[in-house]
């Protein structure tokens, strides 16, 4: 039989590898350029962080920001998408990022990460590591000069969302001792492991899939669902960042966030971290449909928690 149509691994709606090495990305995508948009008065432009690596980023300045004397708070966002669909330039994220920039006020760094499976994990995570030591020197010395002019170093914040809140976790284990990181935001982030709890389980068969989708991205583990990478109960003691802010919606990646709070919280994080629970919504639904109800609660959440002081 042909290995170009002998299929190895699917994950159905979302990607299709054959035993050939083609791969076949099943998830729509509708890529925008960046643009100043109309609406929220935000602009946007690519960036290129690392010509080796093709490492870039999308980044986002709201309408008429404060002056360099006061500057403004810089995130650090990584898209979701399974570790292997997804990208800054994804339409859903960009007017989400536009949103969000102009409610906050704040300076957006939307990561280019490279996917798997032609870029195996650690591949995202050493990109959006590169991403965020970018960042720090640029809004230090530039040369870029929205970083440079009106991001603050003082108040960095890492939020990810589904795959990219698996990143954006370990990637704050890693600042840790090495670059100031002010908090973390985790939105329906994408955890495992190997032991359950009798609340976890909603769809097996989806579960089941989610943990075999593990394998596939990351092959290389040998500790299989306790890899610290997607298991992050060894190292939440090692979060490098000051507070935590983790989201939840009604999916099957449900108990593990609230796993992660409850963790952190047993740990002595107190009112240092903060659990929001959007009941009754998917996976993502901010994304689709930023003007419902749960969706402007997050949003109030969110712009509360960059303006911490």
């Amino acid at each position: 039989m042909d290995p170009d149509t002998q299929i190895q691994f699917e994950f159905i709606g979302v990607i299709r590898q054959y035993k050939s090495g083609r791969v076949e990305r099943l998830a729509q995508t509708d890529p925008v350029p960046p643009s100043l948009d109309q609406i929220t008065g935000v602009d946007s432009k690519d960036v290129e962080i690392d010509p080796l690596t093709n490492v870039s980023a999308r980044l986002y300045l709201p309408d008429s920001p404060r002056s360099p004397r006061s500057k403004l708070p810089i995130l650090i966002y990584f898209h979701g998408g399974a570790f292997v669909v997804g990208s800054a330039s994804e339409r859903l994220d960009h007017n989400y990022l536009n949103l969000l920039a102009s409610e906050a006020n704040t300076v957006i760094v939307s990561v280019e990460y490279r996917r798997a499976p032609e870029h195996l994990l650690p591949a995202a995570y050493d990109d959006s590591w590169a991403a965020l030591e970018w960042v720090a020197a640029q809004a230090k010395s530039g040369p870029e000069s929205w970083l440079a002019q009106y991001g603050d170093l003082e108040r960095v914040f890492l939020v990810g969302f589904s795959a990219g809140g698996n990143i954006a976790h370990n990637i704050a284990v890693r600042a840790r001792g090495e670059i100031k990181v002010k908090g973390l935001v985790l939105i329906h982030a994408y955890f495992l492991a190997s032991e359950k709890s009798a609340n976890e389980p909603k769809n097996l068969e989806l579960r089941d899939k989610l943990e075999e989708f593990w394998g596939f991205v990351s092959p290389q583990t040998t500790s299989g669902l306790d890899d610290p990478w997607v298991n992050p109960a060894t190292t939440l003691k090692l979060l490098g960042c000051e507070r935590v802010m983790v989201c939840v919606a009604d999916d099957e990646l449900e108990e593990r966030g609230r796993r992660y709070y409850e963790g952190l919280r047993e740990i002595g994080w107190g009112e240092k971290v903060e659990l929001l629970v959007s009941e009754g919504e998917k996976h993502g639904f901010f994304l689709k449909n930023p003007g419902c109800e749960k969706a402007v609660e997050m949003m109030t959440r969110l712009v509360a928690f960059f303006g911490c002081h």
